[in-house]
């Protein structure tokens, strides 16, 4: 059987090889810095650096014209020849020493013609070189991981959200219930009345725990941005586009949870690809393709979604996707008894970033915080306790510390609905419920729970004796 012709070499070929001159190619293949070993379709050595005479017992003369094999007997050249499949970056000890060998078969219109060996980082100093290397991007990776988890990550457990009045307990019931399902789960209630650090809960209560925690407010994120702010793109999508491209936030809270606020103001165009993810499950860049996203959703809203679909601006198909379950919170306003409690748990709080000796409020300063409606729920109670945490110059904050709108609610008449019995038995009643709250979140550790309570743990055995804790 006559053996098949050799591809011709043409004219444009032989002459872009004849431009390199032949000391600069006979450099290349006998660089210090590599070593080579080139075969032809039979796996007869064509060349042999000179290096490679340390691992043969042939000089790189007598080498040519030989099988490789022969010469050098550990190769596996001859088997890329066989497959026609390179095989590169391979780490292999020759003579002791640490090599990065390459084998890659040379083929012309489909067929093998030869192959060549290469062997890399010769000296055991240049693959030390490229371990440190390595390590130290390892490290810078992992590095990146743990910010990347720190800002996606849930912060807040059902343990931070303070309260005993019914309503809360129900509420936290109904959130322990939902986080052990990966159903949809929809949060409504005022701003400010804790909406965000459900949704921490719930995650950090989920089978999801442990994986990305991505919080998205629609409200603040521009109509024309939201796509692919959302969904991420493909380099060079569109004009002015990342070279690199985007990941999306539903990529990145892919196996974990991603939370949409304020869902009530996302664009009815949006709410149609966001039907889409939901009952596909699956996300589509700008400029790319569909992909399948694996994740848990948690939207909330301070507005009422049953008038937006009246008005046609918000979709009934996706309100009724993404309320399976639904958590409703109630206002501040509704939770009066949980005040003192709630008021001396933020005091511990910022006491952390305005350290002040205060220790308590008084019954005057906590009547008024009783009797304010507090139109901005518990992030204006936040806000007026550290506003007098601030101007107080006493151990305790007073009532003129406060701000004159809530000075002036305690000053009215507290509404029938609110709790019964005189202000001292509220009072009483609303210590003691806080003792026991902390008490339980400290795990019974009275140094602990009188530190939150920023009270002296003597304080503390006192006050539990008063009322008959102990």
């Amino acid at each position: 059987m006559n053996e098949p012709e050799e591809p011709a070499i043409t004219p444009e070929e032989t002459a872009l090889v004849n431009n390199i001159p032949r000391d600069i190619l006979f450099s290349l293949l006998d660089n210090p810095h590599e070593s080579y070993v080139i075969v032809d379709a039979g796996g007869i050595i064509r060349f042999m650096s000179k290096s490679y005479e340390n691992m043969s017992s042939f000089s790189q003369k007598d080498a040519v014209g030989r099988h490789i094999s022969q010469v050098l007997p550990h190769s596996r050249v001859h088997k890329v020849l066989e497959t026609g499949k390179a095989d590169v970056g391979t780490p292999m000890i020759l003579d002791g020493d640490h090599r990065i060998v390459s084998r890659i078969p040379f083929t012309r219109k489909g067929r093998v013609i030869g192959a060549v060996g290469k062997i890399l980082f010769w000296h055991t100093e240049q693959l030390n070189e490229l371990n440190t290397l390595i390590n130290r991007l390892k490290g810078r990776i992992e590095q990146y991981k743990e910010e990347l988890r720190q800002v996606y990550d849930s912060r807040y457990g059902f343990d931070h959200i303070i309260g005993q009045t019914q309503a809360i307990r129900n509420a936290k019931a109904m959130a322990r219930k939902a986080a052990a399902t990966d159903s949809p789960i929809l949060i409504t209630g005022e701003s400010g009345t804790g909406k965000e650090l459900f949704a921490h809960a719930i995650h950090r209560e989920s089978p999801r725990k442990g994986r990305p925690f991505v919080r998205v407010n629609c409200s603040s994120i521009p109509g024309e941005l939201f796509e692919s702010e959302l969904f991420g793109y493909e380099p060079g999508a569109f004009t002015g586009a990342d070279k690199k491209g985007k990941i999306g936030k539903f990529e990145l809270a892919q196996f974990g949870t991603i939370f949409l606020d304020e869902i009530g103001d996302l664009p009815l165009n949006l709410q149609i690809k966001l039907m889409r993810v939901l009952q596909e499950k699956e996300i589509e860049k700008v400029g790319g393709h569909p992909q399948k996203i694996d994740f848990r959703i948690i939207t909330a809203t301070n507005r009422n979604l049953e008038d937006l679909m009246r008005k046609g601006e918000f979709r009934l198909d996706l309100y009724y996707r993404m309320n399976v379950i639904n958590i409703k919170l109630p206002p501040l306003r509704e939770l009066r008894e949980d005040i003192p409690t709630l008021g001396l748990h933020l005091l511990t709080q910022l006491k952390k970033e305005i350290p002040k000796n205060i220790h308590s409020i008084s019954t005057a300063a906590m009547n008024a915080l009783m009797s304010h409606d507090w139109p901005g729920n518990t992030r204006e109670l936040r806000n007026v306790i550290e506003r007098a945490l601030i101007v107080c110059n006493r151990d305790q904050i007073e009532l003129e510390d406060l701000p004159p709108a809530v000075q002036k609610a305690g000053n009215t008449v507290q509404p029938a609905s609110g709790p019964s019995g005189t202000l001292k038995e509220i009072l009483n009643e609303a210590e003691k419920h806080a003792i026991v709250e902390m008490l339980k979140n400290s795990g019974n550790n009275r140094t602990d729970a009188a530190c939150r309570l920023g009270i002296h743990r003597t304080g503390l055995y006192q006050k539990m004796k008063k009322h008959r804790l102990i």
